[in-house]
């Protein structure tokens, strides 16, 4: 069993996670894996290194609110993200469990006995403060605690965890996103907010301007796209990163009237990239997008987006 600095074991039934009583164990969606999200993570990796026990995480796929919420979902990390950056902070397995409504019907006590208690085992239950779980999410941290003593396990809840003076959450990312201020989203997640994208082809207009851009169609449709406007972004094709600047809109100056694209151009390069991928990281949000009179004034504005971006964005990256 994999305990502290072996690679992660990720599960998708039980009996692939096994059971350790010895287990230090939190349960959440965790969609972004934040900066508080990672407070709580790296606590339980290092209560269960301090116990020699092992650190297991428990998560969803899909996320809750695609099965029992309202609305469309707003993602801040695919599957694989989340994976990768849980990965990343030292846990020694992670249960992703199938959120089906099924599943979100039982009750609080039935949850933890049968995933937590005789599934991954646990010593010891550590939560965020405003943890709630269960149908409905009708319990809380008091009837954890109760369950902790009938069960035999502690429960530690870790603070609020606050930037700025702000509390960390998804929501105020996701808030931080649709209106464009990609810089806070950066600062609360702990890194810049990234999409994976494929280059699609264009109408190569960028090109007679002067200022080549790649089409991109976002991999992930319910990941959250930056409000629309001009941002300062790095580019990541395979190992080759780039300063680049983003376009989210319908370009008022050559073509209105059009859906909303995502188009990026990249500096100090000159490649066929049709049909490749790339990770677009948000740096910070340079303007609007507007409509100019003529194109001249619209080359004139990128090349002064470009200079900032050249000034700016290399400490911003330091920054996040």
């Amino acid at each position: 069993m994999c305990r502290g600095g072996g690679r992660m074991i990720v599960a998708r039934r039980l009996e692939e996670a096994g059971r350790d009583a010895g287990s230090v164990v939190t349960v959440g969606t965790f969609d972004g894996v934040h900066r508080a999200h990672a407070e709580i993570i790296r606590e339980v990796v290092t209560r269960a290194r301090m116990r020699e026990g092992r650190s297991v995480v428990v998560s969803f796929d899909p996320h809750p609110k695609q099965v029992v919420g309202t609305g469309a979902v707003d993602l801040l990390t695919t599957i694989e993200e989340r994976v990768a950056l849980i990965s990343a902070l030292g846990a020694d397995v992670l249960l992703l469990l199938e959120f089906t409504y099924a599943f979100s019907r039982i009750s609080p006590e039935e949850f933890y006995r049968t995933y937590i208690v005789e599934g991954t085992g646990v010593d010891e239950v550590i939560v965020g403060y405003d943890h709630m779980f269960g149908r409905d999410r009708a319990a809380g941290i008091d009837e954890l605690v109760r369950m902790g003593k009938r069960f035999g396990f502690s429960v530690f809840a870790v603070h609020p965890f606050a930037v700025g003076g702000e509390t960390v959450s998804s929501t105020a990312i996701r808030t931080a996103l649709a209106r464009g201020e990609v810089d806070r989203a950066g600062e609360l997640l702990g890194r810049p907010y990234s999409l994976g994208a494929t280059v699609v082809a264009g109408d190569g207009r960028g090109r007679t301007l002067g200022f080549p851009t790649a089409n991109l169609r976002p991999e992930a449709d319910l990941k959250i796209v930056p409000a629309e406007g001009v941002y300062a972004v790095a580019v990541a094709l395979g190992n080759d990163e780039r300063l680049g600047m983003m376009n989210i809109g319908r370009r008022p100056t050559v073509a209105a009237g059009e859906p909303r694209t995502m188009e990026v151009h990249l500096f100090d390069f000159d490649r066929d990239i049709y049909g490749e991928r790339l990770v677009v990281s948000f740096l910070r949000r340079l303007r609007d997008e507007k409509k100019f009179d003529s194109l001249s004034d619209l080359v004139r504005q990128l090349a002064r987006d470009k200079e900032e971006v050249l000034r700016t964005a290399p400490m911003q990256k330091r920054i996040l």
